[in-house]
C-alpha cells in the first residue's frame, strides 16, 4: 500500500502534465462552434509556446485538395538541397504541361521561359494547378514526395494523383490525403527548421506567407499586420485550411479539414468557410490578443 502511494506521488507531476496537454477550455469552445455541422470535420490546434492542443477527429484522413502543394514544395526543396536544380533555374514551359482551367501558367506560350521560383510562387500563392503538377513531376513525382513524407513520420499524408500504386486512394481522396494532426505537424516541423534543412525551411516559410486566397477563408480573420504561413484547399464537398499564425505571445497552428459537406456552394456564406472563419476569429481572440 505504501509503495503504491509512493509510486502515485512520484508520478503525479507527469500525470498532471499529461492531463494538461489538451486545452479543455478551448476544446469545449470549438466543439460548441462545430456542433451541427453538415458534413465531416476535423480540427487540430496547437499553442506552440505551451504545447497545449485541441484534437477533434484530428487523426481522420481527409482529402487535401490544394493543400497537397505543401508536400510538393518539400519535394522541390529536397531537389534544391541536393543541387539537382536551383531555386532560380530557368525552366521551359511546354503546352503538354497544361492542366485545363483558369491558371496563369496555362496561358503561357509553348517554349516560353520561366524561373523555378516563379513557378513555386504560382503554386502556393494563387494555387496554380498547372504549376503544381509540373513541380510534382520535377520533384520526382508523388513517389519521391511520399518517401520524404514517410521519412518525416507522416504516415497518412500522401500524394495520390499520378502516383503508381495509389489509384484507389485517388478515387477516394483525390489529389492527396492527410489528417489535421499530420498537416499541423508538417507546418510545425517547417517552422522549427526540421524539414530537409534550416535554409530550406526558411525558404518554405517565405513561400507560404504569400497566400492570395484570403477573403472567404480562416486567414481573413487574422489582422494583416500578423505574419501567417498558410495553405487552403477546396473542392465542392471539401473545404480545408491550415494556418500557422505567428502571434506575438502565443504562435499557434490551426488546421481545419472537412469532407462530405452538404453545402456545395461557392458563396461567402458557405457553411464550411463560415465555420472556419468563426473558429479562426475565436482562436485569434484566445491566443493573439493576450
Amino acid at each position: 500500500m505504501q509503495k503504491t502511494f509512493f509510486l502515485i506521488f512520484m508520478l503525479s507531476p507527469f500525470l498532471f502534465l499529461s492531463a494538461q496537454k489538451t486545452d479543455k477550455k478551448l476544446e469545449a469552445k470549438i466543439k460548441e462552434a462545430i456542433s451541427g455541422f453538415n458534413g465531416n470535420i476535423g480540427i487540430y490546434v496547437k499553442n506552440l509556446r505551451t504545447g497545449k492542443t485541441v484534437s477533434i477527429n484530428a487523426d481522420t484522413i481527409f482529402p487535401t485538395a490544394s493543400i497537397v502543394k505543401v508536400p510538393i514544395l518539400a519535394g522541390i526543396m529536397d531537389k534544391i538541397e541536393k543541387g539537382e536544380i536551383k531555386y532560380d533555374s530557368l525552366l521551359i514551359y511546354k503546352d503538354s504541361l497544361l492542366y485545363a482551367g483558369s491558371d496563369i501558367l496555362g496561358s503561357f506560350k509553348n517554349d516560353e521561359k520561366i524561373a523555378l521560383k516563379k513557378v513555386i510562387m504560382l503554386m502556393l500563392t494563387i494555387s496554380d494547378n498547372t504549376a503544381s503538377l509540373w513541380l510534382q513531376s520535377l520533384a520526382g513525382t508523388g513517389t519521391r514526395i511520399n518517401e520524404i513524407l514517410d521519412n518525416l513520420g507522416l504516415k497518412n499524408t500522401r500524394v495520390n494523383s499520378r502516383t503508381p500504386g495509389r489509384e484507389n486512394n485517388r478515387t477516394q481522396y483525390g489529389w492527396g490525403q492527410t489528417t489535421p494532426a499530420e498537416m499541423g505537424k508538417l507546418f510545425e516541423m517547417i517552422y522549427t527548421n526540421r524539414v530537409i534543412s534550416s535554409s530550406a525551411c526558411e525558404r518554405m516559410m517565405r513561400c507560404l506567407g504569400r497566400n492570395y486566397w484570403d477573403e472567404n477563408e480562416a486567414i481573413s480573420q487574422i489582422p494583416p499586420t500578423i505574419e501567417v504561413f498558410s495553405k487552403n484547399g477546396c473542392v465542392n464537398a471539401s473545404r480545408s485550411e491550415v494556418l500557422l499564425v505567428n502571434a506575438p505571445d502565443n504562435p499557434y497552428i490551426f488546421c481545419i479539414f472537412t469532407k462530405n459537406n452538404k453545402d456545395l456552394s461557392w458563396r461567402y456564406e458557405n457553411e464550411a468557410w463560415a465555420t472556419a472563419r468563426k473558429i479562426s476569429k475565436m482562436l485569434w481572440e484566445y491566443f493573439g490578443q493576450k
